[in-house]
């Protein structure tokens, strides 16, 4: 009998997911509360759809440490602040350090002033932001992210062919008592890096017009952001001649140069480019506007937003059958199902974080 091919998926519980990345990063020489919080966050992002800021970053991340392009056991330096803002650095630390302590200081200030400005340099990926607004969302606070990445140029602007931008995501979240927040995060760029990333290595392609090649022509392949990989776990975005694409033309373009502007230059991280020879440290800029609700429109917001919702959600959908959906709803419903079912990888995912496990003397869960 022919013998059945193995599935393209392995399917892990959250809890053995979670604690299998933080033992990566315990045993990379993270403290225990940082490499816990490290496997918190990248788990997180897969729980709520997003695998292309998930633990498909594992193997990268350990790069990164290891070649000292981000550290371990890193807390903010505050540059200069006031009352209600604060220019801040994240002195290379991992984002799922950084993060959380940069917006718990734009919480703090917000619930004092009313509102507050946090502008934050020098730190290391931030995964998924929609984990940030949440953070906010869950204080009672509003929130607005504008991030860009130093020396990480991916996306070329409209009309152009070469890189200039990175994929610059932005984030705006709202809290509803008594409901999931409010959370509309997305890249500039056609699709984020990561869910190249997550193409390459078997997964969900990405859409036929994403990337762009040298000679201006449209593509799905990722071996324009990556070059050759076959072979080989490693995707290296300096390696490729292409660019990723902003989405919407010439409005996602203007988008992701002002995210430059803000998250580059006003937070004093600098934009993405250009990139100066030698190695590369690439490092996250975020700049963020924190507004308690009840110094604007005071007790009545709450009610406002879900009298707004329900109106948006009641429109007639364009297909028979189907849903008018919020942001954050998606993301909501797909937490819930992978609590229940677990978190689903691509093969060649779960083989690349393996490896690096291995690497490092940690035995993976069964899967």
């Amino acid at each position: 009998m022919p013998v059945a091919p193995a599935p393209e998926t392995v399917t892990l519980p959250v809890n053995a997911l979670r604690d299998f990345v933080a033992a990566i990063f315990a045993a990379a020489g993270c403290a225990s509360d940082e490499a816990q919080r490290i496997g918190r966050y990248l788990v997180s992002a897969n729980l709520a759809g997003h695998d292309s800021h998930g633990v498909i970053r594992v193997p990268r991340y350990i790069i990164w440490l290891q070649d000292g392009a981000v550290r371990a056991g890193q807390s903010l330096t505050v540059l200069r602040e006031t009352t209600s803002h604060a220019v801040v650095d994240g002195n290379f630390g991992f984002g799922q350090t950084i993060g959380p302590l940069a917006v718990d200081l734009g919480i703090e200030k917000a619930k004092a002033s009313g509102m507050a400005v946090i502008a934050l340099s020098h730190a290391g990926h931030l995964g998924r932001i929609g984990d940030w607004g949440e953070r906010a969302a869950e204080a009672g606070l509003v929130s607005l992210h504008f991030v860009n990445v130093a020396g990480g140029e991916l996306v070329a602007p409209w009309g152009g062919v070469e890189r200039r931008f990175s994929t610059n995501p932005v984030c705006i979240t709202a809290p509803r008592p008594g409901h999931e927040p409010l959370v509309l995060d997305f890249a500039t760029s056609r699709v984020a890096e990561g869910k190249v990333l997550v193409a390459s290595q078997g997964g969900k392609k990405v859409p036929a017009d994403a990337l762009i090649g040298p000679d201006g022509t449209v593509s799905d392949d990722p071996r324009l952001l990556y070059g050759d990989i076959a072979g080989s776990h490693v995707r290296d975005a300096t390696k490729g001649a292409g660019a990723l694409r902003t989405f919407g033309e010439h409005k996602g373009s203007g988008l992701a140069f002002m995210c430059e502007i803000l998250a580059g230059c006003l937070t004093g991280g600098g934009p993405s480019g250009p990139v100066a020879p030698g190695p590369r440290r690439i490092a996250n800029g975020m700049f963020s506007l924190y507004v308690d609700p009840g110094n604007f429109a005071g007790a009545g917001f709450a009610a406002s937003v879900e009298d707004y919702a329900a109106y948006v959600k009641s429109s007639r959908p364009a297909i028979p059958g189907a849903e008018v959906l919020l942001p954050g709803e998606p993301e909501s419903r797909t937490r819930a199902d992978r609590l229940a079912h677990g978190i689903p990888l691509q093969r060649e995912t779960w083989a690349a974080i393996t490896a690096t496990a291995r690497q490092l003397g940690v035995n993976p869960p069964a899967g």
